[in-house]
């Protein structure tokens, strides 16, 4: 829908990409906070998850534990700053979910479906996160 004032952005054509970037932020808290588990989980119950033989990326699970739980915490924080319309959450958010997904992509031989569900949840954070485009203030 085109606007009589051409500096003016119709009232409709950011709302849903807005509702995208809330979603991306309570995802992205989401994840963090899911992550965190899983980083806990794997340092205090060393056992609870076991690697495949012969893979390539093979860390102790306490490694692992600490590299999710890192990660996690600061995709948390982000996912805030996110929810709060900052530039520089949705900069470091989708850099933080790039590399979300990649550790979790890694951790697949650990926990396949819960790594593949991050994974999922990230993409989804990065194309909320890219497809957004903030209304141009005008004076």
């Amino acid at each position: 829908m085109a606007s009589r004032y051409p500096d003016q952005v119709p009232v409709g054509s950011t709302d849903w990409a807005g509702g995208f970037v809330s979603f991306a932020g309570i995802i992205m808290v989401l994840v963090g906070g899911l992550q965190t588990l899983a980083g806990l989980i794997a340092i205090f119950s060393n056992e609870f998850y076991v690697a495949t033989a012969n893979y390539l990326f093979k860390f102790d699970a306490t490694t692992w534990g600490w590299i999710h739980m890192l990660l996690g915490a600061v995709v948390f924080l982000a996912g805030f700053g996110v929810m709060m319309g900052q530039t520089w959450a949705r900069v470091v958010g989708i850099t933080l979910a790039v590399l979300s997904a990649v550790a979790s992509f890694l951790f697949v031989p650990y926990y396949p479906f819960w790594s593949l569900l991050l994974v999922v949840l990230n993409v989804m954070v990065i194309w909320a996160l890219t497809v957004y485009q903030a209304p141009r203030e005008t004076y």
